[in-house]
């Protein structure tokens, strides 16, 4: 009876996740109207960061350090979400947020596929072919081309995928960590911290500066982002330490539903086609078998 709750959490938090996530993808795109995408990763992760250590003596109250947990957290820390977002910001200046988020969509895959081997999850015949089917219906609705899609080379389709893998590795290697320490706060934290230094420093080489010479519009469009994408890496860390892989992953993939939706209200780049209907019901089914499942 005790799992009842616990799994519902998990439930709850990876579809918020999802629409925390699909929010920041479409809030990135008025950043990148005047600022490059390295800036903005240096603008967005710090901002989050510091809002982070402000709240943290109220959030990591009583907490007790787990310290052979903490080189996990360093470790997923320097890719989530630096690298990530790093290559998000640039695959969306130069894909468009829809088809970023298709090919980001590719992640859950791999995550269940390590979970399964790494953390010895099980993996119902239903829930994988509820897996299938999400993934079918997010790539139905972002398949084509959009009005917000530049031109662009095939070699960016490079971006997208390479973050979906290292996507992919991340949430099994979290759970690891939170099975020792299981604290979403303190990673989610650590991870940030980590994060920060990095994108600060590779703004340090690249420019000489640490923050961007850019319009004081652009800089807090990506501090919303950097906000936004930061409540939506916490609840992914909380469903984790609520959940197995195997049903998380599936959930806050659906993140490109919520950017797609957006960008109909606030970008009006996506039309209303039966494509974008069919996809959404694949996806929509999909989540509901691997529920299920």
């Amino acid at each position: 009876m005790g799992q009842i709750p616990v799994m519902t959490a998990a439930i709850i938090l990876g579809i918020a996740s999802a629409a925390f996530l699909g929010a920041g993808l479409v809030l990135t795109q008025f950043g990148l109207r005047t600022i490059h995408p390295l800036s903005g990763a240096a603008i967005s992760v710090p901002s989050f960061t510091l809002v982070f250590l402000l709240l943290s003596p109220v959030l990591l109250r009583g907490e007790v350090i787990v310290w052979h947990a903490v080189p996990i957290f360093i470790a997923v820390g320097l890719v989530f979400p630096a690298v990530l977002t790093i290559m998000t910001f640039a695959s969306n200046r130069a894909l468009g947020p829809v088809v970023t988020g298709a090919l980001g969509n590719l992640s859950p895959l791999l995550s269940v596929i390590v979970a399964v081997v790494l953390l010895h999850e099980p993996l119902r015949a239903l829930q994988f072919c509820g897996l299938m089917v999400t993934v079918l219906g997010v790539l139905t609705i972002t398949v084509t081309r959009t009005d917000d899609m530049r031109d662009w080379r095939t070699w960016a389709l490079l971006l997208p995928l390479g973050a979906s893998v290292l996507r992919g590795f991340i949430p099994p290697i979290i759970k690891i960590g939170l099975e020792a320490w299981p604290s979403p706060i303190a990673a989610g934290l650590t991870g940030y911290i980590v994060s920060t230094l990095t994108v600060l420093t590779v703004e340090r080489i690249r420019t000489g500066r640490f923050t961007a010479q850019a319009p004081l519009s652009g800089k807090l469009w990506f501090a919303c982002t950097g906000i936004c994408n930061g409540v939506g890496t916490l609840l992914v860390y909380a469903a984790l330490g609520a959940g197995p892989v195997s049903l998380v992953a599936p959930l806050y993939a659906t993140y490109p539903l919520f950017t797609v939706g957006l960008s109909v209200i606030f970008l009006g780049n996506v039309k209303i086609t039966f494509r974008l209907i069919a996809g959404t019901v694949l996806t929509v089914g999909g989540v509901v078998l691997v529920l299920v499942g």
